[in-house]
């Protein structure tokens, strides 16, 4: 497996020739904070469900929202903007 590498992904702050990689972009402790906010938002959906029923229909719209944002958030705002010319 070969991958292109662009001028774009090239670190300029520096005289070296230093590229940035998928394993040196996020640092641990950033990636677990990220990890427990995601998934307390997941166990919040599921939380919600036990306040489920046919009379109230106020739990599953929670349990939607935050289902979609514990999935939404990593993919979109804390993905990585820089992979598009990656591949």
């Amino acid at each position: 497996m070969s991958s292109q590498i662009n001028a774009s992904s090239r670190d300029t702050a520096s005289n070296q020739e230093h590229v940035r990689t998928p394993q040196n972009e996020n640092k641990l402790g950033g990636s677990i904070v990220l990890f427990i906010i995601c998934f307390a938002l997941f166990l919040g959906a599921i939380y919600s469900l036990s306040f489920l029923s046919l009379g109230n229909p106020w739990p599953m719209a929670a349990c939607l929202i935050l289902f979609a944002l514990a999935f939404w958030l990593p993919q979109t705002i804390f993905g990585r903007s820089d992979s598009a010319g990656e591949h």
